[in-house]
């Protein structure tokens, strides 16, 4: 499937401009709370100041995952990532309250947004019919945002025109 087909596929569940803008609140804070509360427990690696922990791993696989389908949304993700995962590692280190209790609290709250803006859907998450939806949301939000600053108009032009079909059946 091309980085377009994705975008096209995951849209069909996001049609509702408040469901978009629900999840450009919630998906943020999803990916935070799984950096927040999988950066425990953590393992000394050869190299000073990394450690191995199941953010790292977690992170790690979707950004292949990200280059696999496209190379230079993969590298924007990539670097997302990375930020996502700095800043859990650092909410996790202030303490175990801060670990357990800001990320779950993310957590909730985030997905919580996701639920009502598929209330004004009308239309179940896209991770219910396909579980890569979960990989989708963070890229969907990502490509939403490069194109509300006017940025990858071929990319938004492919995916409308992906789209436009399936909304007249």
């Amino acid at each position: 499937m091309t980085l377009a087909e994705t975008l096209a596929s995951y849209g069909e569940y996001h049609r509702d401009h408040r469901n978009v803008l629900t999840h450009a609140v919630g998906v943020p804070m999803i990916v935070l709370a799984l950096d927040v509360l999988l950066a425990r427990p953590a393992l000394g690696l050869p190299l000073p100041g990394m450690a191995l922990t199941p953010a790292l791993v977690v992170n790690v696989l979707a950004a292949v995952w990200y280059l696999r389908l496209d190379t230079k949304t993969g590298l924007l993700m990539t670097a997302l990532l990375a930020i996502f995962y700095a800043i859990g590692a650092q909410i996790a280190a202030i303490s175990t309250t801060a670990w357990i209790g800001g990320g779950i609290g993310l957590f909730v709250v985030g997905w919580a947004f996701q639920f009502v803006g598929h209330y004004y859907e009308g239309r179940k998450p896209a991770f219910m019919d396909d579980l890569r939806g979960l990989l989708h949301g963070p890229l969907f939000m990502t490509v939403e945002g490069l194109w509300a600053l006017g940025l990858a108009k071929g990319l938004k032009g492919d995916v409308d025109a992906l789209m436009a079909p399936r909304a007249a059946t």
